[in-house]
């Protein structure tokens, strides 16, 4: 979809976009194609996409993929959605497909659930944030490939990505200032609680910078896409993810002071001693100089206390 298609048809159905809703829709062919390289996608491939807005990633995922899941919070992109993948599928000879066929019925069913070429789209009117607390799907054989709403994105990335439930892959548009923290190393301006609480499960792969004239309206910040992988074993298991997180969190509290002193909030100091000394961290130690895999021993230590 091109940018003079873009203005075309918000002027023609009267769509005033909303700044709080993050709609800067990525209408750049040559950035939508690079997304769909790097999601490397076959017709075996599920995809959950957050965001579609106007469609124009929504269109390849479906040229590319098996399945596409589009959640939409927006009712008047909904309906636009609704009307362009629906006249595309009756046109290529498609018919709809009964969300019956789903393995996994969803509390709130699809707007619409009909076929592009070979490909299933089930098209949610929703709040994606919402939705993912209240679904609690197994997303293991999918793969999250969005221009996410930049105001949620976090939270949403820190949803999906966490446990043995979450895709396979994610290729995500984000704010440049997120996908920096979630490609991040130790002692990294950048490195923080999303690097590790997302780093647990993903092991990061690219990230490539997306101009702002890629976007219509432009966004005031920097934007890129990132690649993440799920790793192929866990790092902790399912029952320390809790104590790993309480960790993270308060340790970066109050990044400036020592790591030791804000653990003891929750922890003995002799129990914190040992676990550091035995991990050979200083005392004097901040979070920021820690990496992931220290993290992770650390989480083993003081949950054997």
């Amino acid at each position: 979809m091109k940018l003079s298609e873009m203005r075309e048809l918000l002027a023609r159905e009267d769509i005033q976009l909303t700044k709080s809703l993050g709609q800067n829709f990525l209408h750049d062919g040559n950035q939508l194609r690079r997304i769909i390289e790097v999601a490397e996608l076959s017709p075996a491939d599920k995809v959950l996409e957050i965001g579609p807005g106007l469609g124009p990633l929504t269109d390849l995922l479906l040229k590319n993929a098996g399945e596409v899941m589009a959640i939409e919070k927006d009712g008047r992109l909904v309906q636009v959605l609704r009307q362009r993948f629906c006249a595309e599928a009756e046109n290529s000879g498609s018919r709809p497909r009964e969300e019956a066929d789903s393995s996994e019925p969803l509390t709130n069913p699809p707007t619409y659930v009909g076929g592009c070429g070979s490909a299933v789209l089930r098209l949610l009117h929703d709040d994606a944030l919402e939705f993912l607390n209240r679904e609690p799907r197994d997303w293991r054989d999918w793969k999250l490939v969005a221009n996410l709403p930049y105001s949620v994105a976090s939270p949403i990335l820190v949803e999906l990505a966490a446990g043995a439930r979450a895709p396979k892959k994610i290729v995500a548009t984000l704010q440049l200032e997120v996908a920096r923290r979630l490609m991040a190393a130790a002692d990294e301006d950048d490195y923080g609680i999303l690097t590790l609480l997302v780093q647990l499960d993903f092991a990061p792969q690219e990230l490539f910078k997306i101009p702002p004239g890629s976007f219509f309206p432009e966004p005031e910040v920097d934007s890129a896409c990132v690649v993440l992988n799920r790793r192929d074993q866990p790092l902790l298991p399912e029952e320390l993810r809790p104590v790993f997180a309480k960790i993270v969190k308060r340790a970066f509290s109050q990044r400036r002071k020592m790591m030791m002193k804000l653990l003891k909030a929750d922890w003995s100091p002799e129990r914190l001693t040992q676990a550091f000394a035995a991990l050979n961290i200083s005392p004097q130690e901040r979070a920021e100089k820690l990496s992931l895999e220290q993290f992770v021993k650390l989480t083993e230590l003081l949950n054997q206390a």
